[in-house]
């Protein structure tokens, strides 16, 4: 028995021996636990096959999977391009988060035939899906790795395309420690799309053939600069304010901008910010930092907008379509050593985006931005504040930095129409 064989049989021994030991504690969460008790039925397959049994047709049967919120936002563009390079097509696709679900029903909805919940990486399940399905593509959105799912769709002949790919380097230490789990899974792919070329060069380190690996960018690339519900959101927005936008935040840095935010607004009390944390659940924690502050907030979930300092997006799918109606943008995850977060979205929609010094995640994207003047890396709060300011102070700076942004995005936007034209050659 090989070595890779070995590592696919013990995985599950460990998945069987897991499943058995702690069978008692998983009963007890799926019967007493509404958000397990709704989805588990779903994950290991019940009811899928009435939801997607293939009609009598022999167009082609597409299946993207993402795992969460970010994946799902990143997919839309490409479901969109798929219906309209293949009208008569199934396309179904499978999520594996509660949050990521609620925001693929949302922006899916009348594109994609069927939006399931994704399935749990079980052999039977596996099977069970494939069977139900019957893909003639499967089509991983940047991540979500699973051995048994990926074997089984190889050993059935399906071709497997992974798209936005990207490794990030605290992934690629991961996959180095654990080559011999990993490796076989991506040599497994037909093909995988990257988003850089340090993208490419990490994927033939741990074995992949360069052929398989082309490099046609990120598909949030083809983010729309504008959406069709923005401007119905102005109304939970203050009249006559600038929109300084931060991003899918995380702890730390909601007490940094809250400061710099103040500082700014006693030169400029036009200013009005609007957090929107990368976990809504912290929504309360934001909540108490503003008071420590004698700062009002306002929620989104609360409707209509009544006056308040500060305004947090504690909802999910709508980051994108606040950022359409911003000035300023941060973007999260950055003053904290987190990589960051995609910073394609706010300059997709013409204004500046401004991100800390922990950009790992998306180093090439940011850089780019920066280079062309659309970007601005801040290195301290300090320096947030100074940079706010000088942004506030000149608006023929701030709208050019927006436009620069935004050209940034726009000459890559042709991203999905390289990745339909690689698909034409895996069906």
């Amino acid at each position: 028995m090989g070595a890779t064989s070995f590592m696919f049989v013990l995985y599950n021994i460990l998945q069987l021996v897991f499943v058995l030991v702690f069978l008692p504690f998983i009963i007890f969460f799926i019967v007493t636990k509404r958000k397990y008790r709704n989805r588990v039925p779903s994950r290991l397959g019940f009811g899928l096959v009435q939801k997607v049994r293939p009609a009598a047709s022999t167009h082609h049967r597409f299946w993207l999977h993402a795992l969460s919120v970010g994946e799902v936002t990143s997919a839309v563009p490409l479901v969109k391009g798929l219906r309209r390079a293949y009208p008569r097509s199934t396309i179904i696709v499978s999520i594996t988060t509660r949050t990521g679900r609620q925001v693929a029903d949302k922006l899916l909805d009348g594109i994609a035939d069927h939006v399931v919940d994704g399935p749990f990486d079980l052999l039977p399940v596996v099977h069970r899906f494939i069977r139900c399905i019957r893909p003639d593509l499967f089509i991983l959105v940047e991540t979500d790795f699973w051995p048994n799912l990926l074997s089984c769709l190889k050993k059935r002949g399906v071709p497997t395309l992974l798209v936005n790919g990207r490794i990030s380097p605290r992934s690629m230490d991961r996959y180095r420690r654990m080559r011999l789990f990993f490796s076989p899974m991506f040599q497994s792919f037909s093909c995988l799309s990257m988003q850089t070329e340090r993208d490419r060069e990490n994927m033939m380190h741990l074995g992949v053939p360069p052929g398989k690996l082309p490099i046609l960018g990120n598909l949030k690339f083809a983010t729309p600069a504008t959406t069709d519900t923005a401007q119905a959101k102005i109304r939970l927005l203050p009249p006559q304010r600038l929109i300084f936008i931060a991003g899918s935040t995380h702890p730390g840095e909601e007490g940094i901008l809250i400061n710099c935010y103040i500082e700014a607004r006693k030169l400029h009390p036009e200013l009005f910010l609007l957090i929107a944390p990368r976990d809504p659940q912290r929504t309360h924690e934001i909540e108490t930092i503003a008071a420590e502050h004698n700062l009002t907030v306002f929620l989104r979930s609360a409707g209509e907008y009544r006056s308040a300092d500060v305004f947090i997006l504690d909802t999910i799918g709508e980051l994108v379509e606040f950022y359409a109606l911003a000035d300023i943008a941060f973007v999260g995850g950055s003053l904290v050593q987190k990589g960051g977060h995609n910073p394609i979205e706010p300059a997709a929609m013409g204004i500046p985006v401004l991100f800390g010094p922990d950009m790992t995640d998306f180093s090439e994207i940011a850089d780019s931005l920066i280079n062309e003047g659309g970007a601005l890396r801040i290195c301290d709060p300090q320096e947030m504040t100074e940079i706010l300011l000088r942004l506030l102070n000149s608006p023929e700076q701030r709208i050019d930095a927006g436009r620069k942004s935004r050209q940034c995005v726009l000459r890559q936007s042709n991203v999905i129409a390289r990745h339909i034209e690689l698909i034409d050659t895996l069906l």
